[in-house]
């Protein structure tokens, strides 16, 4: 099992972090809590999860696991701050109101004292950042908070950040994460670089490209019934492009060529890109996490890297899977 320091922090964390996103949504929570306890049993110390899915129930159930299998000292459990968590002008963003309230009831829904990695889910363009750090800082200090990070938010309001807490001696990201796959490589232009100048770790989601680079949609229009594109549709259904598919089917040729289920290569081409610490993974049953778990332990080779490297140069994209973010304005043919 490799284990890899998050940014420059002195924390380690495993080279794949269990995502929670289909806990309770569709997963059912005994499911969930077999993959809890499957992912810590096979070395991974790392669960992240936010307020925002099914209403904080991710955090109930990850909360309940953890005080059910007396494991919660084993894991590095990672969080979020920012949608919208009630009706009110001010239950939601990055304002300190918000921030102080948010944490208090992710504490009290995960049955803990303390939170590991808390992350911004998207940058607050409508509140000053120095709101935002202020209240994260006070959170370290009282120590219901070890590490602050955000996710999916442009390099430069990343660096804005990074900057301003060494100017004024706010706690500072150890990560940032962000969409990216085979299908979608522009961090590389920007981000990827900045993350590793400044020494902050980057955690990959969407790392299966939707499950398109696993095989998933046969075609960019018709959705298998049970998967998340028909499921959810919305943004999640935008993300399965024609061009992301044919993309994907090329992709399944490669790894069939070289003897490496499709899933697991898109996961190991995530994790063995230059700055990744590591990919999140979002298993719906357990089974789909014990077929992802060797990965861990494989290496991307060479010859590999290079024909995924022509089928999407590096920096460029294939399909979208920044549409949840609206600071992103470059959009993609579908």
């Amino acid at each position: 099992m490799e284990y890899r320091r998050l940014g420059r922090s002195g924390l380690k964390v495993s080279a794949l972090c269990l995502g929670t996103d289909n806990f309770a949504n569709p997963t059912p929570e005994d499911e969930c809590a077999a993959m809890i306890d499957a992912a810590l049993d096979a070395g991974i110390n790392f669960i992240d999860t936010s307020n925002s899915y099914v209403k904080g129930e991710c955090e109930r159930i990850i909360g309940r696991a953890l005080a059910k299998n007396k494991r919660r000292h084993e894991v590095v459990i990672a969080t979020k701050v920012f949608y919208p968590t009630g009706p009110g002008p001010n239950d939601q963003g990055g304002s300190r109101r918000h921030i102080l309230q948010a944490c208090e009831d992710s504490l009290h829904r995960l049955q803990t004292d303390h939170i590991d990695l808390y992350q911004t889910h998207r940058p607050s363009f409508d509140c000053p950042i120095e709101e935002t750090l202020e209240a994260l800082t006070d959170l370290v200090r009282q120590g219901k908070v070890l590490y602050i990070g955000s996710t999916t938010s442009p390099a430069w309001k990343v660096l804005e950040a990074v900057f301003l807490s060494e100017m004024k001696g706010y706690a500072r990201f150890v990560s940032e994460q962000s969409p990216y796959n085979l299908l979608d490589r522009r961090i590389e232009n920007e981000l990827v670089p900045m993350c590793r100048e400044h020494g902050l770790g980057i955690l990959p989601w969407a790392v299966l490209g939707m499950g398109v680079l696993a095989g998933r949609y046969p075609d960019g229009g018709n959705f298998p019934k049970d998967s998340r594109a028909a499921l959810r549709g919305g943004i999640y259904a935008e993300r399965v492009t024609s061009k992301g598919v044919e993309v994907g089917q090329h992709f399944i040729r490669i790894a069939k060529e070289h003897g490496i289920p499709p899933a697991q290569l898109a996961v190991l081409w995530a994790k063995d890109q230059p700055g990744i610490t590591a990919p999140i993974i979002g298993p719906r049953t357990v089974d789909q996490l014990k077929h992802l778990l060797p990965v861990m332990d494989m290496k991307l080779d060479d010859t590999v890297r290079k024909k995924c490297d022509e089928l999407v140069p590096p920096g460029s994209a294939a399909a979208n899977f920044f549409n949840s973010a609206p600071w992103m304005k470059m959009k993609l043919p579908s």
